[in-house]
């Protein structure tokens, strides 16, 4: 009788750790907050303080994240920056206008 024993088989490698990409959570935070800023800024107060958070997040992500795509944060401080005019634009013409429009109504009844 012969002996069938199996060939000795080769250890296989133990698999390499996938390398972790670089780290970027602030520049995609940024991202995400300064297009939500400009979507939001018609919101008087919320809009502008989500861009405000993408604009300093954007330059918090190019200072900490030498690594991070810098488009990212690059978008968010620009579209941060455009969210907060509008929201100011807007807190303006929804909330100071028809506050001005109303005071000077009520103080045109009273002139007759």
């Amino acid at each position: 009788m012969t002996d069938q024993t199996p060939p000795p088989v080769a250890p296989t490698p133990a698999a390499a750790p996938v390398a972790a990409g670089p780290k970027q959570i602030l520049s995609l935070i940024s991202f995400i907050a300064g297009i939500a800023g400009v979507l939001l800024s018609a919101v008087p107060v919320f809009g502008f303080l989500v861009a405000v958070a993408g604009i300093v997040l954007g330059f918090m992500g190019r200072k900490r994240e030498p690594g991070a795509p810098k488009w990212m944060a690059t978008v968010g401080i620009i579209t941060g920056f455009v969210g907060a005019v509008l929201g100011i634009l807007f807190f303006f013409l929804l909330i100071i206008l028809p506050i001005i429009f109303a005071a000077s109504l009520n103080s045109s009844i009273y002139n007759y």
